[in-house]
């Protein structure tokens, strides 16, 4: 199927229409990022432990000596075979900009509930280089509402994305992200967290695709993705109306 074809006159006319709303959505997202930085901060008092390639380390250890820390709630579980597909794409694009994060006083980490073993498999598997740390055996995965016990899911509600939801709609891994912030007394405190498709802007590739003239093309939220050692050599051009 294709798109109505008009004038240059008439496209130039629709495309302003556009613009307008494209500006719109800027001045929204600039007002939405200006409401996160308000956002007021709750101070972690918890110990959590670490499992990282260098020796178990503290949530605060986890800041390298920055005062600014994202944490990815990668999905991997303790007895998963593989990555969360979705989070292996968003995680495609974490190792360009970590030179720009760090010398923004920002240090990326992402951590999952799989042994380090596990973790630093999969990761040499798709040829990465971010930081990856394990949760197993920390309350940290729980209690930043990414991970659920069976006892969890037998629940009427599980929450997730400050939402009671329907266990069904739930997994054992779910993902994320949360900032923190460190201070010089090393008090560290929680900033921010974002669940299900709130992290979507960081992944570039569907930034991109939203301006090519099928845009995401997908059947339902980014199935048309796959691990990037996953996908045929000579992909078939989805059609738009399977």
């Amino acid at each position: 199927m294709q798109n109505e074809v008009v004038s240059r006159e008439e496209w130039l006319e629709a495309r302003r229409a556009l613009l307008a709303k494209e500006k719109e959505a800027t001045r929204l997202r600039d007002s939405v990022n200006a409401a996160r930085l308000a956002l007021p901060w709750v101070k972690v008092d918890k110990d959590y432990v670490f499992e990282t390639p260098e020796g178990r380390k503290s949530l605060a250890d986890l800041f390298d000596g920055r005062s600014q820390l994202l944490i990815y709630h990668f999905m991997l579980g303790a007895d998963w075979d593989a990555g969360c597909t979705g989070c292996s794409f968003l995680s495609d694009h974490v190792d360009g900009a970590l030179p720009h994060l760090n010398h923004h006083d920002v240090t990326w980490v992402a951590v999952s509930r799989a042994p380090l073993d596990k973790i630093a498999a999969y990761k040499q598997r798709m040829g990465w280089k971010f930081p990856w740390v394990s949760s197993f055996g920390s309350d940290f995965n729980f209690d930043y509402h990414v991970s659920f016990s069976p006892e969890d899911l037998a629940k009427d509600k599980v929450f997730y994305n400050f939402t009671p939801m329907q266990p069904a709609d739930a997994n054992d891994e779910l993902p994320g992200l949360s900032a923190f912030y460190r201070n010089d007394k090393g008090e560290v405190f929680h900033t921010y967290s974002s669940y299900a498709r709130g992290p979507e802007e960081l992944i570039g590739t569907l930034m991109i695709l939203d301006r090519a003239p099928k845009g995401r093309n997908e059947d339902s939220t980014m199935n048309f993705v796959r691990r990037h050692d996953e996908y045929q050599e000579t992909p078939k051009a989805p059609s738009c109306c399977h």
